[in-house]
């Protein structure tokens, strides 16, 4: 399985193509997109046109974008929504199964703590993928995270992740939890989509 991850941002949009091989993963391509100017509109075509590059390039089967959880910057997150958009709409004409997966849950994925510290992150990507250095800046990292994530959460839900679309996407979480709590009817699915 190949998938894009993805840490939105209209500054600084990172992204990483890391592919499943038998039991190993391996980082294809990663960086980080910048755009620069006042104007929104083009700096988000800017980004559109580059994403459009990496999936040229890459040819993903799957994307994973880090969803905003939580900013008390209302600027930020306007931007990162924008970011997201493009992301997705990018998603949807490329045909991929998109996955959302919050900082916590990254985090978690990654170093065994929802709470660690972006230095421990990118860390724990060099670590995993055998890099010869901490991916910098820190969006890289994140990004690289965030498919790191994907692949892990692909690989509990069984062989085939999640490339059969949105309807997989949701038989495959279904699947996993009546796996992970067969007898436990307090745990349910919570919550709309991703």
């Amino acid at each position: 399985m190949r998938v894009l991850g993805v840490d939105p941002g209209l500054g600084r949009c990172g992204w990483a193509v890391l592919e499943r091989r038998g039991g190993r993963v391996a980082a294809v391509g990663y960086g980080t997109i910048h755009t620069d100017g006042a104007e929104v509109a083009p700096r988000l075509a800017e980004l559109a046109t580059k994403l459009r590059q990496v999936l040229a390039a890459h040819r993903p089967q799957a994307l994973a974008i880090e969803r905003l959880f939580f900013n008390a910057n209302v600027g930020t997150a306007m931007t990162v929504g924008q970011a997201s958009g493009v992301v997705l709409l990018l998603a949807a004409e490329h045909g991929l199964a998109v996955a959302a997966y919050t900082p916590p849950q990254v985090k978690q994925a990654v170093t065994g703590s929802g709470t660690a510290p972006k230095e421990q992150v990118g860390y724990m990507v060099k670590a995993l993928l055998g890099l010869a250095s901490v991916p910098a800046p820190a969006d890289t990292a994140d990004a690289l995270a965030v498919a790191l994530c994907h692949l892990n959460h692909a690989g509990l839900a069984g062989a085939g992740g999640l490339g059969g679309g949105a309807a997989s996407a949701a038989s495959t979480e279904a699947d996993w939890l009546a796996r992970a709590a067969p007898t436990s009817p307090g745990l349910s699915r919570k919550g709309g989509g991703r």
